[in-house]
């Protein structure tokens, strides 16, 4: 039998190792992204380009097409509106924890500290690793020092040049 943190509970030894090797180093909160307000007019916007985007698509006979365009702009409306909630960044010994769950230096392939040019937003870490669940890990290092966890990331992954996505710069221009 396991408790929350991982440990069998019948050897309290290996827990407590467990435990100290996850102390935090570091600690911080932050959020995934800024969230920006939509206004009435960009979900006006949003739902006349999905009517026509599906009426356009039924009257061509691809109905299933109608359906996945007014399902995905119902899902972008939803996430347009929704807060971003805030995730509490861990530096531990063996990795980083996000929220509950460690990502292992040694499954990151790669790291990157991406700062604003102006310098209005916080410092973020880009990592790549080789989770196929979250193959890119974007961290704010909003409240911490982005010097002291750059020297200790790079003491344990290599450092490599990190571009944004396609997906990032679509999300940026749609305003999320």
């Amino acid at each position: 039998m396991k408790n929350k943190w991982g440990c069998v509970i019948a050897s309290p030894g290996a827990c407590y190792h467990f435990l100290m090797s996850h102390t935090a180093i570091l600690e911080w909160e932050g959020r995934e992204y800024d969230h920006n307000p939509k206004s009435a007019d960009w979900y006006w916007a949003l739902g006349i380009v999905a009517v026509a985007g599906a009426l356009a698509s039924a009257l061509f006979g691809n109905y299933l097409l109608a359906a996945l365009i007014v399902i995905a702009a119902f899902a972008f409306a939803l996430h347009a509106a929704k807060e971003p909630p805030l995730h509490r960044f861990r530096l531990v010994e063996r990795g980083i924890f996000i929220g509950d769950e460690l990502h292992l230096f040694e499954r990151m392939v790669s790291f990157s500290v991406l700062e604003d040019v102006e310098g209005t937003l916080p410092p973020m870490i880009s990592i790549k690793t080789e989770s196929w669940l979250s193959p890119h890990l974007i961290i704010p290092l909003e409240g911490v020092d982005a010097n002291t966890i750059y020297s200790y990331l790079l003491q344990h992954v290599d450092e490599g040049e990190h571009h944004h996505t396609f997906v990032d710069l679509v999300a940026a221009w749609l305003g999320f």
